[in-house]
């Protein structure tokens, strides 16, 4: 169930400590393939923005969660689709709707931006987010086995999308 004390809304730029905080502590070779974010390293940059993301607030206004969503390419030919590059949630309120919550926010975003499609990656031994996912209509579009070595194991990248039409 969807906790009802967290608000979902649109990162700005004085997010950004709380943010990176929660990066550093969320991160896990369970969904990262890039190194542990260093101490004091900026969580917004020239590709990453405050307008891509939305974060999870709780009523007290701690930041909680946070999902990327962004078009995957700047080609005009695929301007229909968006791309969720990245989800978080505190271990704190873990199980309780919160990336439910954001994935939701996202399909609403990527539609009232007018996209018709919305893609991810997953690592395939996160079977949370996987569920998660495919609970809210993705499927598995393609898989690259061993795509990734990541602390001695190799580890599928796999593809999930689903119509944003209906």
């Amino acid at each position: 169930m969807i906790v009802p004390e967290i608000r979902i809304r649109g990162a700005v730029r004085d997010d950004e400590r709380a943010l990176a905080a929660l990066d550093r502590a969320t991160w896990s070779h369970l969904h990262a393939v890039l190194p542990a974010p260093a101490p004091g390293q900026p969580f917004y940059d020239e590709r990453h923005l405050p307008e891509h993301y939305l974060v999870a607030e709780t009523a007290g206004a701690e930041l909680v969660g946070y999902l990327r969503l962004v078009p995957p390419t700047p080609m005009a030919c695929h301007l229909h689709v968006r791309q969720i590059q990245g989800l978080a949630v505190a271990a704190s309120v873990r199980g309780r709707g919160v990336a439910r919550a954001l994935l939701r926010a996202a399909l609403d975003r990527a539609r009232a931006e007018g996209a018709t499609r919305i893609t991810l990656r997953v690592l395939g031994h996160n079977a949370p987010a996987r569920a998660l996912y495919a609970a809210e209509g993705f499927a598995v579009e393609g898989v690259l086995p061993g795509e990734f070595l990541l602390d001695g194991a190799y580890v599928d990248d796999v593809l999930m999308g689903r119509s944003l039409l209906g």
